[in-house]
């Protein structure tokens, strides 16, 4: 493991904070023990010493101390100057005692040597024995006591540095499992990087180890990322790859009508015909070029929208009037149905451009000799304006997709002759930026029926004005 890797350091850090406070914890442990093993001590001495004191007490002559003989318990009755009068048959010789203070009228304790090395605990009680001060030394051997503080001295010693290997291995296994999330994140985004160069067509999402985590929710974030990431420039792709294919047209009949143009004399009517066709085609690429400026807009969510007092019913009207004159070459019937004047508050222009993108659509798919019915209601605090034909329809296969720009689906395909493959997605931008919906309901060799919803918003009036139910036939 590299000293310069994240895990390294995170495990050296949670190590040296785990050594810090084990090696504190057991110096308050041993300073616990140390302290409290005396204090034990100090409690048996005195409960030992009680009786002895009130026998003392009662029967100043009495030799009871001399008496003794007790394994592990030696006594002896000192006067105030700190001279034997008694002790206990179990000691050949005196206890090592410090200095006795006459003066001190409280139990006081010390550890003494009782000879060839024999550390013990004393404690010096002092009454009044017939009316003069005494001191009963009580003293237990301090042997186990230190074997206790030597036992757990060498426990420390053994288990500190296992307790520390321990730590450094549950340390690594637990940082390397919180870190699996940012090792794989950037390993799929070292991934990403190599697929956006190479051109693969490969992603997996980024596995979540705990959603509920900081690390999970920065997985789940980056997931997200990543799939917009995969869309983008998935899109971003298809997007290049049909515009470059519409354009290609345009051009090379541009280019080839020029030469042809160029490679010998004309007459008038000559070039008359061939600047038509160049018109036809400059007015193709101009479609398609706006087109791709108001998609790039409503992606970059600048697609401005004004908002004025309209009427829906007269947009539609107008719409319909510019697609009369192509309808009728075909003695194809434009159906309207209005039962009522709806004040909108939009943009004027786009919506115009949203009816004449289902009108062109319908006409160009639509058999001479039909009809296309164009309705407008309110329902359900939307209007509702629906455009059906009695086209080639489309498959069902298809309808998931054809609000794509430039989607083409063979001879069922609804692409638009007003904007060169982009009307649809240009007319669903459009309705999201005026907050509606669009439905599509098609059946193959039947016909078509888009319905534009828009959220109804308050006209001129601030209602709606009814007028007689109108059917309107233009050829």
């Amino acid at each position: 493991m590299s000293a310069n890797t994240l895990r390294f350091r995170m495990m050296v850090l949670f190590c040296s904070i785990v050594s810090v406070m084990l090696a504190a914890s057991y110096l308050v442990f041993f300073g616990l023990l140390a302290h409290e093993i005396p204090a034990q001590l100090n409690r048996q001495l005195l409960e030992t010493g009680r009786p002895l004191i009130a026998d003392i007490s009662a029967e100043p002559d009495a030799r009871d101390i001399a008496r003794l003989d007790i394994p592990g318990e030696f006594f002896e009755l000192l006067d105030s100057t700190g001279q034997v009068l008694q002790q206990s048959k179990n000691l050949a010789a005196p206890i090592h005692l410090k200095q006795v203070d006459p003066a001190v009228m409280h139990p006081t304790f010390q550890v003494a040597d009782l000879g060839e090395g024999q550390s013990v605990r004393v404690a010096l009680i002092p009454f009044r024995q017939a009316n003069r001060p005494r001191f009963l030394a009580v003293a237990i051997p301090m042997l186990g006591t230190n074997r206790v503080l030597d036992s757990f001295g060498r426990i420390v010693l053994f288990l500190f540095p296992i307790s520390l290997l321990l730590t450094a291995g549950i340390s690594a296994l637990y940082v390397g499992r919180s870190l699996a999330p940012i090792a794989a994140l950037t390993q799929h985004a070292a991934l990403m990087a190599e697929r956006v160069t190479h051109r693969q067509e490969f992603w997996e999402p980024l596995p979540v180890i705990s959603p509920h985590d900081e690390l999970g929710r920065l997985a789940e974030t980056f997931n997200r990322l990543f799939r917009g990431v995969d869309s983008a420039v998935g899109q971003l792709r298809q997007f290049v790859t049909d515009a470059s294919h519409e354009l290609r047209t345009p051009i090379a009949v541009l280019h080839g009508e020029t030469e042809l143009l160029l490679s010998k004399p004309r007459s008038a009517e000559e070039y008359r015909k061939t600047l038509s066709v160049l018109d036809d085609e400059f007015k193709k690429l101009a479609r398609i070029v706006d087109g791709l400026f108001t998609l790039s807009m409503a992606d970059a969510g600048q697609l401005q929208l004004l908002r004025e007092p309209l009427y829906i019913n007269e947009v539609l009207e107008e719409a319909c009037a510019l697609v009369s004159s192509r309808a009728g070459k075909r003695n194809i019937g434009i159906v309207r149905e209005l039962d009522c004047e709806v004040p909108y508050n939009g943009d004027e222009a786009f919506l115009h451009q949203l009816f004449l993108i289902f009108l062109d659509n319908a006409i160009k798919y639509s058999p001479n000799d039909t009809e296309v019915c164009v309705t407008l209601e309110q329902r359900d605090g939307t209007i509702r304006i629906c455009f059906k034909d009695h086209g080639i329809g489309i498959s069902a296969n298809h309808l998931a997709f054809i609000f794509e720009r430039f989607y083409r689906a063979g001879s069922s395909a609804s692409g638009d002759s007003h904007s060169g493959g982009l009307g649809l997605a240009i007319a669903q931008a459009i309705a999201r930026a005026q907050g509606g919906t669009i439905d599509c309901r098609s059946t193959l060799g039947i016909g078509s029926s888009f319905t534009v919803v828009l959220p109804l918003t308050s006209g001129r009036e601030g209602d709606v004005t009814h007028s007689p139910k109108q059917k309107l036939i233009l050829r």
